[in-house]
């Protein structure tokens, strides 16, 4: 009897809930916060970039924004370098006197759809005067760099600099992100923007091959609003936008990339609730975050996955362009060490990178067209082709090794 007494009482004790860790009492999460706040002084002191990116990545993050006043320009690299502060920049009113940018008109109609969900504490007309303020930062981050490109969601990201930063560094920051960190989505096309999302297939089939097929007719395509914003569109609460972007400029520019795989990983129990075969209601579900999003989970859980599996073991990374920030970024030291004359020279190598794919795929449409006719029509063609090709391009000698294999395919060679 004595046996199945304790039995049972054992079979209930194993029914009983684990306790829950223990809160740490405000006192004790004070102490922390202290911590932490004399760690990340000392870090921007001395210079130490290792252990910012360290404290960054870490739970609460850069902890408020007075810290990130000093932190995020040293995690950018501009504060360093002269050299991208021209003598001439240093009056800060030049840029009124540079010419226009092409996209003027409608930086102003995002900026005036701006601030929607914070600052929350700010009446109308000091909200129109932030308005004012943004928009002036993002006009001169684009007249002092005309060749960059606007995108719609460029504010959001904008908006979240402009209130942490004090505003003699917003601009040389946000031109630094820009041209080095995000300047795959400143480009004339979205081209750049969807090889990065390309990269969440790959992840999710190196870790779930399962949902890697229930979403195959899926195209990533709903990831695109929180990479190209870094997430600022989608993220409703200040305190976690601010935290997200600690994370952001701290590790590699792929890291968000990496997230929105995460965040997919994460989600495979409710996306496996819905048929493969609706690709429209999956796509719905993905392009929304889940709420609540567990922030904090979120990035430890994509520090492991990136560390698990680093860019170059995926198979859709070769597609990447040698000039994309996903690649001139691949180290967060890349960045500091470049310069904004830097990010320029890479913008048009993928500027022409991106001409060249365009005169492949027309001269490839040139040769499916011909590919029927009589050998010798056909093959005269391939020659004026190739022959002009060779005349006018100063692309990579291999395209000509590339059309005449495609050529072979389709006359059977």
């Amino acid at each position: 009897m004595e046996s199945e007494s304790n039995g049972r009482v054992a079979e209930e004790n194993d029914r009983k809930p684990a306790h829950a860790p223990r809160t740490p009492s405000p006192l004790q999460q004070q102490q922390k916060h202290n911590s932490k706040a004399t760690k990340i002084l000392e870090a921007c002191k001395w210079n130490d970039i290792e252990a910012l990116r360290t404290l960054a990545t870490s739970e609460g993050g850069l902890v408020s924004d007075d810290f990130r006043r000093q932190a995020w320009p040293l995690l950018l690299g501009f504060s360093s370098r002269d050299g991208d502060v021209k003598p001439e920049d240093k009056d800060f009113d030049s840029w009124k006197k540079l010419p226009k940018h092409r996209d003027e008109d409608q930086v102003q109609l995002d900026v005036n759809r701006s601030f929607i969900y914070y600052p929350n504490d700010q009446s109308t007309k000091e909200l129109d005067h932030r308005k004012e303020e943004l928009s002036d930062l993002i006009t001169e981050v684009l007249r002092r760099h005309q060749y960059l490109c606007y995108f719609q969601g460029y504010h959001d990201i904008c908006q979240v600099f402009l209130l942490v930063l004090k505003p003699q560094n917003r601009a040389a920051a946000v031109a630094r992100l820009s041209a080095l960190r995000i300047r795959d989505f400143m480009l004339p096309t979205l081209a750049p923007a969807l090889a990065q999302l390309r990269l969440i297939p790959a992840i999710i089939y190196a870790v779930e091959p399962k949902l890697w097929s229930h979403l195959s007719q899926t195209q990533p395509f709903f990831a695109l609003s929180g990479t190209l914003t870094m997430y600022a569109h989608d993220i409703q609460e200040y305190g976690d936008i601010a935290r997200l972007f600690d994370v952001f400029l701290a590790r590699e520019a792929v890291f968000s990339v990496y997230m929105f795989a995460q965040i997919v990983l994460q989600r495979s129990d409710e996306l496996f609730e819905t048929p493969a075969e609706e690709p429209e209601m999956l796509h719905s579900i993905l392009s929304k975050l889940p709420k609540p999003l567990n922030l904090e989970a979120l990035i430890q859980n994509t520090v492991k996955l990136f560390e698990k599996l680093p860019p170059e073991k995926l198979n859709t990374w070769w597609s990447i362009s040698h000039s994309s920030v996903l690649k001139t970024a691949r180290s967060p030291d890349q960045v500091r060490n470049q310069s904004l004359e830097d990010g320029e020279v890479y913008f048009k190598k993928q500027v022409q990178e991106m001409e060249w794919a365009d005169q492949r795929e027309k001269i490839f449409k040139v040769l499916w067209k011909y590919r029927r006719p009589a050998g010798t029509i056909g093959m005269a063609v391939l020659v004026g082709v190739i022959s002009f090709w060779a005349r006018k391009s100063t692309g990579p000698p291999g395209i000509l090794g590339e059309l005449w294999k495609k050529w072979s395919s389709f006359r059977g060679f």
